[in-house]
């Protein structure tokens, strides 16, 4: 088993993603990652940009943001998003503990600005999602300190 796979299913279940959720959307998601690539979050979303445009399904992992969407009416999944983190510029986002959500906006190689909110179940998980996209967009991408030459 890759490390996709060990690590896609516990990430979706960590977040409270049906399991039926994570099948429709495996084989887009599959195509965009690499098997080496550890998931980080899962977790379903909307567009505040976009109210009727369906349900969205976030994947980050340590290499790439993958967004897929389910339209509404006809459930049809489409990708809306597959982005090298290294492309993305101007991530932020804005945890938002009243409404148990947090907000995430990227601008894209194209800049085409995308936002997206996540709906958490519990108001604890906002500061673990947060602490995650922390780890993933700062802290990693921190340069390592260069030594001074003699």
């Amino acid at each position: 088993m890759d490390v996709f796979s060990r690590t896609f299913l516990p990430a979706a279940a960590e977040a409270g993603v049906a399991i039926a959720t994570v099948s429709r959307h495996m084989p887009i998601l599959r195509r965009c990652v690499e098997p080496d690539d550890a998931t980080v979050l899962v977790t379903r979303c909307v567009s505040p940009d976009r109210p009727l445009a369906g349900d969205f399904l976030l994947l980050l992992t340590y290499r790439r943001l993958v967004i897929t969407q389910e339209t509404r009416v006809l459930h049809r999944l489409r990708l809306h998003l597959n982005a090298n983190l290294r492309h993305l510029s101007d991530v932020t986002w804005s945890p938002d503990l009243r409404s148990a959500a947090v907000d995430i906006a990227a601008t894209a190689v194209d800049g085409v600005r995308e936002r997206f909110r996540m709906r958490l179940a519990e108001p604890e998980q906002v500061w673990h999602f947060d602490g995650m996209l922390k780890h993933v967009f700062r802290e990693r991408r921190t340069p390592a300190a260069i030594p001074a030459a003699a």
